[in-house]
């Protein structure tokens, strides 16, 4: 008998973190909840990070999830707005960290291709492919959608990244 495992996956933003939580119990995904962390384009950068860091506190106390994954960034044309979007990812990835969860990272290919089929799939097809996986699933934003679609990632890649951990930290 294999147990659920939840998932907290996170798509960083800094106006719009999008988060979404699934359960995974043997190959059978369920929807939890998902949403997005808010901040507001008016505040500092500090401030929004420091609401963002708050946000995303609050979402790992309340689902307690076992395991994250963030959406690696994608390179930006703009280098400020890069290194924005980095600040952005470090609260996305310390957050759970802090809270004793593993935290996985991927490409936005391998998410767009692992839930869509194609690496290069719009916002439209990956909400789509989220309402196809979880029914009972209906992000209200593209950042939400693209949360749930980094944790189904990780629930598909997960054993991938168990093994690639003990080869690279030497167990194998």
């Amino acid at each position: 008998m294999t147990r659920a495992n939840r998932i907290l996956g996170i798509d960083p933003g800094l106006r719009r973190t999008g988060w979404g939580v699934i359960e995974c119990e043997g190959t059978k995904l369920s929807f939890v909840a998902c949403g997005s962390v808010n901040a507001d384009e008016r505040e500092t950068l500090s401030e929004r990070l420091a609401f963002i860091h708050k946000g995303l506190l609050e979402i790992v106390e309340r689902f307690a999830p076992h395991e994250a994954a963030v959406e690696e960034t994608f390179v930006n044309a703009d280098p400020r707005a890069a290194l924005k979007l980095g600040q952005a990812r470090g609260i996305a990835l310390l957050v759970p960290a802090q809270a004793g969860l593993r935290v996985a990272e991927y490409a936005p290919n391998l998410i767009k291709k692992t839930v869509v089929g194609a690496g290069r799939a719009e916002k439209a097809q990956i909400r789509l492919m989220i309402r196809v996986l979880m029914p009972k699933a209906d992000p209200q934003t593209d950042d939400a959608a693209d949360a749930l679609a980094i944790a189904i990632c990780h629930a598909h890649h997960r054993s991938s990244v168990d093994i690639l951990s003990r080869v690279v930290g030497g167990t194998l």
